[in-house]
């Protein structure tokens, strides 16, 4: 299960898969993207700013 923080006052979710999904949320969303983490394990929603940050020890996951 996702965990969740903040960082630089914006949402931040620790996830196990890669590329993270983010709709935004809530009933008044914004369209779905699917975010690579890359090597540096993170990556910004350019829509809502949440943050993505690979759970450590998960390792690279998804497709």
């Amino acid at each position: 299960m996702a965990e969740k923080q903040a960082i630089h006052g914006h949402e931040a979710v620790e996830t196990e898969t890669d590329p993270a999904a983010c709709d935004g949320g809530g009933r008044l969303g914004h369209p779905r993207v699917f975010l690579a983490l890359g090597d540096a394990g993170e990556a910004v929603c350019p829509y809502c700013s949440r943050h993505f940050i690979r759970t450590p020890g998960s390792g690279r996951k998804g497709h």
